[in-house]
């Protein structure tokens, strides 16, 4: 469907009149005219409760953004989806990220084919694998156990991984370290290295092709040091691999044993229910692990049976498409109020902006509908940083606040918990007064949703990620979008490899003048000439 018949489609016209009245109502007066307001716009799932309530949206605004789901075939994509279909078009692949997550016996099929079996297989090899790691009962080439472990990759292979074991910090065992590795400045390794004792480390690299430019060169330096201090015959004991790859993590000196499948049908960014959760499964165990899954799988299963206007994915994606393309908002701030999701935003940046950042819909028509701009951090820290802007800027920003009610201390809990609320309220109500001098005054009317976990857990951090990328899967739908391509990472990496001679003395030719200046002043200090 092209963007012309997107604009045309009576349901996305019904929206662009309503939003002109809307625009013209502020929060306050919604909250006003319905004391019920809450109850109305507010979703309890299990242990996860949302308020959509300080969005400007009405029964009438979330009627009309169903139609238009509907208008858009949502039902039918999210059902393409879970029956394997190659719903991502331009590298002809299913998009199958929930059978990583599928704990029960039902079938999931790729061209003919149910891929359960392998996804249990390979679950119950990490399994075995993580456990004899915990247990002692693998042990390094010195015959020391393992206590550190060392997560190489970048992406989807850094980003996801990274925040779960940082979210999971209170899982993990005290006497396992563990550490990512992905930015090929070469101060990043030696950092993590230098305090580890290899004989107790074992390195992860995660690189599907065993090719990844910036990810082998970290396995390199890794491997340069492992091997300078316990040899050659050390690797096999101190190495794993997640990779399809067996051929080069084997002249690598990984053995097969130690290397684990990834498929064509998982994602980089949603690959972390995968063998890429490996270094999360050896810190904090293969039941906590299950328990990460099994929350996930509870919003796969809600998010595919559930009605298009009970269905929580597809109501926080359509209020986003609300705010993006009828309110004029073109970015979205995460705010989490606990230091555990403090990584969730850079986590979120992936999921969305590489999914639904994109100028082309599947049928290379081109459009200016694309996924927002995605920033945040920790919200303590945040109110004494940008929120600034998201009170009295120019343009309204969405926020998405999120919390666990549960934490390991109560006066905490009530700081984080009263500052995030009145940041919600104060966002929607605004101040004014005619005594009131201009700078002090917050027009509000700023739209917010608020999540709230009961706690933390493996569970609730499992249903909070699931949600998200169901989100953006549902809004590219709308959009005409792909969701599961990234070609747009591809130009940087070919103009790197072409431009890495040069950096080592080799003529450069036929670039614009402003690289070449850029090469020859590297080369100047480079060669100490400066």
């Amino acid at each position: 469907m092209t963007i012309a018949s997107l604009n045309t489609l009576p349901a996305w016209q019904a929206l662009e009149t309503h939003a002109i009245a809307l625009r013209e109502t502020h929060l306050r007066a919604l909250f006003a005219d319905d004391p019920d307001r809450f109850a109305r716009f507010s979703f309890a799932l299990g242990p996860l409760l949302a308020d959509y309530s300080k969005n400007r949206v009405t029964t009438e605004t979330m009627g009309l953004l169903m139609e238009l789901a509907r208008a858009r075939n949502v039902e039918a994509g999210r059902a393409a989806m879970f029956a394997g279909e190659h719903i991502n078009g331009t590298e002809d692949r299913a998009v199958l990220h929930v059978a990583l997550r599928n704990r029960a016996t039902r079938p999931m099929m790729v061209d003919g084919v149910d891929v359960m079996a392998d996804v249990r297989t390979t679950r119950e090899r990490l399994s075995a694998f993580a456990e004899s790691l915990r247990s002692g009962a693998w042990t390094g080439a010195t015959g020391k156990p393992i206590r550190h472990i060392v997560n190489i990759g970048i992406g989807g292979s850094h980003l996801g991984p990274m925040f779960v074991a940082d979210a999971l910090k209170d899982f993990q065992r005290a006497d396992l370290s563990l550490a990512f590795v992905s930015n090929p400045d070469r101060a990043q390794i030696d950092e993590v290295l230098a305090g580890l004792d290899p004989a107790a480390t074992l390195f992860v690299v995660a690189s599907k092709t065993f090719t990844t430019a910036e990810t082998m060169f970290n396995a390199g330096i890794a491997r340069t040091w492992l091997v300078d201090k316990l040899g050659q015959g050390a690797v096999a004991k101190h190495f794993a691999a997640i990779s399809t790859n067996l051929d080069a993590a084997a002249a690598f000196g990984i053995p097969k044993d130690n290397v684990f499948p990834m498929w064509d049908w998982v994602g980089g960014r949603y690959s972390v229910w995968s063998a890429i959760g490996l270094s999360v499964m050896i810190a904090c165990g293969a039941d906590v692990f299950d328990q990460f899954l099994a929350g996930a799988e509870s919003m796969d299963r809600h998010f595919e049976t559930a009605t298009l206007d009970q269905n929580l994915p597809v109501i926080l994606a359509m209020i986003g498409i609300w705010h993006a393309d009828f309110l004029g908002s073109t970015a979205m701030a995460v705010l989490p109020y606990d230091h555990r999701l403090r990584l969730l935003p850079f986590h979120l940046q992936q999921v969305d902006m590489e999914s639904n950042g994109k100028g082309v819909l599947t049928d290379g028509a081109v459009t200016s509908h694309s996924g927002p701009i995605v920033f945040g951090g920790g919200g303590s820290d945040s109110q004494h940083s940008f929120y600034q802007l998201l009170h009295q800027g120019p343009l309204p920003i969405p926020c998405d606040f999120i919390a666990a009610l549960k934490g390991t201390d109560e006066a905490s809990r009530d700081l984080l918990l009263a500052n995030m609320f009145a940041q919600a309220e104060a966002l929607m109500m605004g101040r004014s007064g005619a005594d009131l001098a201009p700078h002090r005054i917050f027009p509000g009317n700023r739209s917010s949703t608020t999540l709230l976990l009961e706690e933390l857990t493996p569970y609730t951090l499992g249903m909070l990620m699931a949600l998200y990328e169901h989100k953006v899967f549902v809004q590219g739908l709308v959009w005409g979008l792909n969701s599961f391509d990234q070609w747009g990472v591809e130009l940087g990496k070919e103009l790197a490899k072409s431009l890495q001679p040069a950096l080592v003395g080799t003529e450069l030719k036929g670039r614009d003048s402003s690289t070449a200046g850029l090469v020859a002043a590297y080369l100047k200090i480079k060669g100490g000439t400066a």
